[in-house]
């Protein structure tokens, strides 16, 4: 049995100190955010409560999809690695990275290379993305919807090279019988079509899952619980979302308080056994606590 932790959606608190110089771009839209709205809703305390739980649970690997930072600052990249460190060593967690993560065109480059070992793994060719991580019988493998965008947008990019090389990966892993995990930050998903906030390939990457199929995707930025479907080879795909792991409690009904799913994945036979348990803050309690409990697979 493998079990899998998913948390997304980081947005790590609080902003190190920003030059006006760093705001003459899109940063400066985001900042004005930070302060009006996001500074109130991120909790330090809860975010380190809830990676506590979750490690509590002893995953055998975690899956972080995207948001690490806020502002794509240089300081941030250092501030995330820290955090990662706390999550588990590089062998057992991996990023799929966000639209925060590459806010502005500099953005991705110091963040990949200061997270280096945490956005690595097996490979196609020499493409960063999708990589591969094997854990047991499931192969995790990590795609990137991540790009800069102009103020007021925060859309992902899944391009028709990334599609090839994500469609030879479903197709090796699959006749190796692995239990095949995508991560992706935008939900791709036909619900979540949205020209502001939404996966610009989205068509392209159900495609790819329908021809050679997979067993479940993971993703983030909607900062919200989202269980939906799409077609696969042999039966639909479940999608599922999990809300962000760095907002804090509030009785506006606002953003899902901060959650992680943990997936216990096993083969039975020749089939698989997979159930998901997610775990988070309620709207009026300091607790964390059970909050859903079911049978995927």
């Amino acid at each position: 049995m493998v079990t899998l932790a998913h948390i997304s959606d980081i947005h790590l608190a609080p902003l190190p100190p920003v030059r006006w110089s760093e705001l003459m771009n899109k940063r400066i839209t985001g900042y004005i955010n930070w302060r009006l709205r996001r500074r109130s809703s991120l909790s330090g305390d809860g975010l380190h409560n809830l990676v506590q739980h979750m490690k509590e649970q002893q995953p055998d690997f975690v899956a972080v999809t995207g948001d690490l930072v806020n502002l794509g600052l240089e300081a941030e990249a250092n501030t995330a690695w820290n955090w990662l460190q706390t999550v588990g060593e590089e062998q057992s967690v991996c990023v799929s990275p966000g639209n925060h993560d590459a806010y502005v065109k500099q953005t991705f480059a110091f963040n990949a290379e200061r997270w280096n070992g945490y956005m690595r793994g097996e490979t196609m060719d020499s493409a960063p993305f999708p990589f591969v991580r094997r854990v047991g019988d499931v192969a995790i493998i990590s795609c990137s919807s991540s790009v800069p965008s102009p103020p007021f947008m925060a859309i992902g990019r899944f391009e028709q090279d990334q599609a090839d090389r994500l469609g030879r990966i479903l197709r090796l892993m699959g006749e190796a019988g692995y239990f095949r995990v995508v991560l992706i930050h935008h939900p791709p998903n036909q619900e979540a079509r949205s020209l502001r906030l939404g996966l610009r390939g989205a068509k392209r990457f159900r495609e790819v899952v329908a021809e050679h199929g997979a067993e479940l995707i993971l993703h983030g930025h909607t900062h919200k619980s989202t269980i939906f479907a799409i077609p696969g080879k042999t039966g639909d795909v479940p999608v599922i979302g999990v809300a962000a792991a760095g907002a804090a409690q509030r009785e506006d009904g606002g953003e899902d308080p901060a959650r992680y799913n943990l997936f216990k994945i096993e083969r039975l036979g020749t089939a698989w056994s997979c159930s998901m348990r997610e775990f988070g803050f309620q709207r009026l309690s300091p607790d964390i606590v059970l909050r859903l409990s079911l049978r995927i697979y």
